[in-house]
């Protein structure tokens, strides 16, 4: 099933399959790109909606920075390549068995349907890494400012419509993104994560420092309140480079990776969290 990241599809196509990856493949990489690092959250249950905010510290052209990824999508901040400064919010759609990595492979009836478009957001369809429903909002996010994201999930028959809601600060008031329907299998959130990404790729780009503060995450249990989630695992691609780090800064869970970056937190290490003593954010 394909409702996952493009790193973590990798990891899981080379588990499955056991192709090799040459040694000069890695060196490659590693030259060519920040490596890949990711937050896997820590929940006890799948939930109806996840809430988590980002505070940028570093970013250069060609950043991603996810703060929600569940099963079925992901939800966070880019930087182009151009410098310019995005929201951006995808789900997936099932894999055709043609050309899974092809758009226009995918038959109608199981697309990824819009089901809401908010003012000044754009979506199309993508693939390359699966297939299924993309949006963009223009938004000159700033580094060092708090931002908050938010998604639900809710049943419609045998899809499952998800809702990307994004804070804006200036106006203090939640902005509903885009609502995707898609054929998912489960009518809930799981497998959340976060991670920062080097798109750009461009063997500068490796030299670049990328990192951010995440947290508080909260989780919308199906049957019971919001519970805050106060774990997460520190992980990596298959990139060897070593300059990536993670670890709790001010209660915050932080990422980094690229630059002069200095590995003190080994892969796999599970970061925690003070348990809030107040409440959910926007409650």
């Amino acid at each position: 099933m394909r409702f996952q990241t493009g790193w973590a599809a990798a990891v899981c196509l080379v588990a499955a399959t056991g192709w090799a990856v040459s040694q000069e493949q890695l060196e490659l990489e590693a030259k060519r790109q920040a490596r890949s690092v990711h937050l896997g959250w820590s929940t006890s249950s799948e939930g109806v909606a996840f809430y988590n905010e980002v505070q940028v510290l570093e970013s250069v052209p060609g950043s991603y920075f996810c703060v929600i990824g569940f099963n079925a999508g992901y939800f966070g901040l880019q930087e182009l390549a151009d410098g310019r400064k995005v929201v951006i919010f995808s789900v997936w759609e099932p894999p055709n068995p043609v050309d899974a990595d092809n758009p226009a492979e995918t038959e109608a009836a199981k697309r990824t349907q819009v089901v809401y478009q908010g003012d000044g957001v754009r979506v199309g369809r993508f693939g390359g890494e699966g297939t299924g429903g993309q949006s963009f909002f223009d938004y000159a996010w700033k580094p060092n400012e708090t931002y908050r994201f938010v998604v639900h999930a809710r049943p419609a028959g045998d899809r499952t419509v998800y809702t990307g809601s994004f804070y804006l600060n200036e106006t203090r008031q939640w902005k509903r993104l885009v609502s995707f329907s898609t054929l998912s299998g489960k009518h809930t959130l799981g497998g959340f994560y976060s991670f920062i990404e080097d798109f750009r790729r461009n063997f500068e780009s490796a030299r670049q420092r990328r990192q951010s503060l995440f947290g508080p995450a909260w989780l919308l249990n199906p049957d019971g309140p919001w519970a805050p989630v106060t774990a997460a695992r520190f992980t990596a691609d298959r990139n060897p480079a070593l300059t990536i780090d993670a670890g709790m800064r001010d209660d915050r869970f932080f990422l980094e990776t690229g630059g002069g970056v200095t590995n003190r937190t080994p892969l796999g290490t599970v970061l925690r969290q003070t348990p809030p003593v107040a409440g959910l954010p926007f409650e």
